[in-house]
């Protein structure tokens, strides 16, 4: 690019407001370039229509007050002040000036003896001319630097509504990379500005906002961000912020077309850091909460190996050993050592298929075919997968909306239902039934398995259908991995369910689950 670009010096705000184009057009509302020409052809057409509006002002002042004997000169030169002053609001001071020139002029030629001539005979009209002239332009100043002040804090105003409404959209950004692809846009759609980019020091990468890569010089964007001052370009309307984190530099931004103010610009740049770091931040504590939840999931499935695999490898041990020694078993010994070893490759098989089922389910490799099917058939094909479990405890199975439709995949929904009535079939006191009831609320079936068993501490309610955890009370008095009642959440949730259990101590639990009524059929499927 052949623009010169300047580094303005920290204190000298005023300087870069000049150097960026903005203490003349801004004030006067202009926000485009002066190399426009039709933009510069209106702004032309309004100055001089202003200023003939201001001289017609005079002149009907002039006219009315000819015609009224009964004013006198101190009225009249009110009348000319205050029109000056309202044109000085109006319009600005340039207007205001030229109307002063005018009114002193025909205030002198029309009212001040002698009439019909510019020449004061009287030395207090001297007086009077003189102090309405200086009270014409002291008061013309005033009111166009209020009309400055008023614009300059408008413009401030909706600066700071802009950056307001880009700092929403950028803290509510959570990966970094998302963040920095669309921060150019942002800043481009926020500001009204022509295109935008961001540079980081991390990696060297560069963003652009659409169609903004050929706006920008790359080498003095990344310069940029070693400076530790705003770099801009009146010319081009190209202005380079660098993003300062304390004394270090995470890189630069660049706007294009955009007019903004010092203290809007350095606040930009600030809010840009701010939000590049949290998001980075943000990563790096999720990383270090997986890294922490994985290192948590190690050490429970560790203990959970440890705890549940002792007991089967143990009594395996023990019956190889015995049978490898020389000593003589008969048959029904064998039998009872191989019945051991067989028990206890069942159990250790159980583990690992359910911690494989599990990650699986987690990891979404598992696909349901899903298909209509009745709550009848739904009970019916868990009370058959688990009826070698339950042996002889009955159930109590009296539901009476056995045939209202739900879409499920059937295998796997009762596995879910097995699992929590292997749960209650394992906590439950001996000879107390089992009881299985259903509910329709809300376009959803509620299961819900009761046992009659110890019950589950209130604290541990949350927390029991975690991977590998068992109640701190049963864990070492009823068998089991401690996988499930998670398994069964996993399934539930897939077919877009909540599952939940509520208990009393001494009284027993209810384990409850929701599947959703399959409407297809009404809706003409």
């Amino acid at each position: 690019m052949s623009s010169k670009y300047v580094t303005p010096h920290p204190q000298a705000p005023v300087r870069l407001e000049r150097l960026l184009g903005l203490e003349e057009q801004r004030l006067e509302g202009t926000l485009v370039s002066d190399a426009n020409g039709g933009n510069a052809s209106r702004r032309l057409v309004r100055a001089l229509r202003s200023y003939a509006l201001g001289l017609l002002a005079v002149l009907l002042i002039t006219e009315i007050f000819r015609h009224l004997p009964i004013a006198n000169v101190t009225t009249i030169g009110f009348a000319f002040l205050l029109s000056i002053l309202v044109a000085a609001a109006a319009s600005g001071i340039r207007t205001s000036l030229l109307m002063s020139v005018a009114a002193a002029l025909v205030y002198d030629y029309f009212f001040i003896p002698p009439i019909g001539e510019w020449n004061i005979a009287d030395p207090q009209n001297w007086i009077a001319l003189t102090a309405f002239v200086i009270t014409s332009v002291v008061g013309s100043t005033l009111s166009a630097w209020a009309r400055r002040q008023t614009r300059q804090a408008r413009l401030q105003h909706q600066e700071a509504e802009q950056l307001y409404n880009l700092s929403q959209r950028l803290l509510s950004a959570g990966e970094s990379v998302a963040l920095c692809n669309a921060l150019p846009s942002d800043i481009m759609e926020a500001f009204g500005a022509r295109a935008a980019a961001l540079y980081l020091t991390e990696g060297q990468t560069l963003f652009y906002s659409p169609g903004g890569s050929h706006e920008f010089d790359v080498g003095l964007l990344k310069s940029c961000s070693a400076q530790r001052d705003i770099q801009a370009d009146a010319e081009s309307e190209i202005t380079f912020v660098p993003l300062r984190l304390g004394i270090s530099t995470i890189g630069s931004i660049g706007v294009a077309g955009s007019r903004l103010s010092r203290a809007t610009l350095e606040s930009l740049g600030s809010l840009i850091t701010i939000a590049i770091e949290r998001a980075r931040a943000l990563e790096q504590v999720g990383k270090i909460e997986a890294v922490r939840e994985s290192e948590r999931l190690k050490s429970s499935l560790l203990d959970a190996i440890t705890h549940e695999f002792r007991t089967p490898l143990t009594a395996m041990k023990i019956s190889v050993t015995g049978m490898l020694s020389d000593l003589h078993f008969d048959r029904d010994q064998c039998r009872e050592l191989l019945s051991m070893i067989d028990e206890g490759c069942d159990r250790i098989d159980q583990l690992v298929g359910e911690v494989s089922e599990m990650s699986r389910l987690e990891s979404g490799e598992t696909k349901l075919d899903f298909a209509r099917h009745t709550v009848a058939n739904l009970i019916n094909a868990s009370l058959a997968d688990c009826k070698a479990a339950l042996g002889a405890r009955m159930i109590d199975n009296g539901i009476a909306n056995q045939d209202v439709p739900i879409r499920v995949d059937l295998l796997w929904a009762a596995k879910a239902m097995v699992h929590l009535i292997a749960n209650a079939n394992l906590y439950s006191s001996p000879g107390k039934p089992i009881t299985i009831r259903t509910e329709t609320k809300n376009g959803l079936v509620m299961f819900s398995i009761a046992d009659q068993g110890p019950g589950i501490d209130r604290s541990e309610i949350e927390r029991i259908f975690e991977k590998f955890y068992r109640g701190k009370d049963h864990r070492f008095r009823v068998q089991g991995t401690g996988m499930g009642l998670p398994i069964a959440r996993a399934i539930i949730e897939a077919h877009g369910g909540t599952i939940g259990a509520s208990s009393k101590p001494r009284e027993g639990s209810v384990f409850y689950f929701t599947l959703p009524i399959d409407r297809s059929l009404e809706a003409g499927e």
